[in-house]
């Protein structure tokens, strides 16, 4: 069997369609419909059936394609032991994280490590959790920093949860805002303009809920996918909004942090695929990341309420 034919396979258990997979391996649909035929006949296996204008996996295709994960896997290991042997961490691990996360967990993390491992690689993928769990199924990241909070991670059996810190939610303002000291009622901030992320990401969902609980629905007036433009803009009094403390624990924005009259804090964890049993030095690298993320600092304390930041 061809490993690249069985990550397409993979890939179409994850992602639904040939078209998704398709644009995710930057293939034509047909090319990929052609390379999971050929799959079949390398197996001798009916793996995939038509469903209406789409296609499905079979048993026998959703058995091979979960499978899949663990032999690609292993063939990463047998990779990693040929550049060296013992359990000295080697080789590349692809790290994926959401925005805040890469300054204060990622960075701080990669520098620990390129000095006590130094035949060690580690690339940095920005991905948020809506991205982060699928790429990280699809083998595409080998480790994880995500948050378990989002609603629409499917978790399973496949992977591994280390958690790594608390991270409240807080209001945002600027510094000469008019609200006041002291825990933050969102519903006295129901006719204020807001600036929230794109649509569909973990924290444009989130704000959009928090409004609502307060009985209210935001008049928004800008989104970004950066949180240093949305720090911007409410530094220059046009916008309030709702970040993390990760993201404006080391901004240089002159802003100020309220948290909340009824706390809301995500949960920072980091997600591996579950161990191979013979995975070597691969795992050997996977488990040197993870040290080194668990063994971040303690979070800079929040700003007092009020208080610029």
């Amino acid at each position: 069997m061809n490993p690249w034919r069985l990550r397409l396979l993979s890939q179409l258990d994850t992602l639904g369609t040939v078209r998704a997979v398709a644009q995710a391996a930057r293939l034509s649909p047909s090319s990929v419909s052609q390379q999971l035929a050929v799959l079949e006949t390398e197996t001798g296996t009916r793996l995939l059936e038509r469903s209406g204008r789409r296609v499905r996996l079979t048993s026998a295709g959703l058995i091979l394609a979960r499978r899949a994960r663990a032999i690609l896997d292993h063939m990463d290991s047998v990779e990693n032991e040929l550049r060296g042997f013992g359990e000295e961490p080697s080789g590349l691990v692809r790290l994926g994280a959401f925005q805040s996360a890469v300054h204060t967990l990622a960075l701080p993390a990669v520098a620990r490590l390129a000095a006590a491992h130094p035949h060690l690689d580690v690339e940095i993928l920005e991905l948020e959790p809506h991205a982060s769990m699928p790429a990280l199924r699809m083998a595409d990241v080998d480790v994880i920093i995500t948050t378990t909070d989002f609603d629409e991670l499917p978790l399973g059996p496949d992977l591994d949860l280390v958690p790594l810190a608390e991270d409240p939610v807080l209001l945002v303002l600027s510094p000469g805002h008019r609200a006041g000291r002291g825990p933050a009622d969102l519903a006295a901030f129901a006719d204020e303009p807001w600036t929230f992320d794109m649509p569909g990401s973990y924290m444009a969902g989130l704000a959009l809920r928090l409004c609502r609980q307060a009985r209210f629905e935001p008049r928004v007036v800008g989104r970004f996918s950066n949180y240093t433009l949305a720090l911007q803009h409410v530094e220059a009094g046009h916008s309030v909004t709702l970040l993390p403390a990760l993201a404006v624990a080391h901004s240089r924005y002159d802003v100020t942090t309220r948290e909340l009259t009824t706390p809301v804090t995500r949960t920072i964890t980091a997600a591996v695929r579950r161990a191979v049993p013979t995975a070597g030095p691969a795992r050997a690298a996977v488990r040197a990341v993870l040290d080194a993320l668990r063994q971040q600092p303690a979070p800079p304390p929040l700003t007092p309420p009020g208080r610029a930041v």
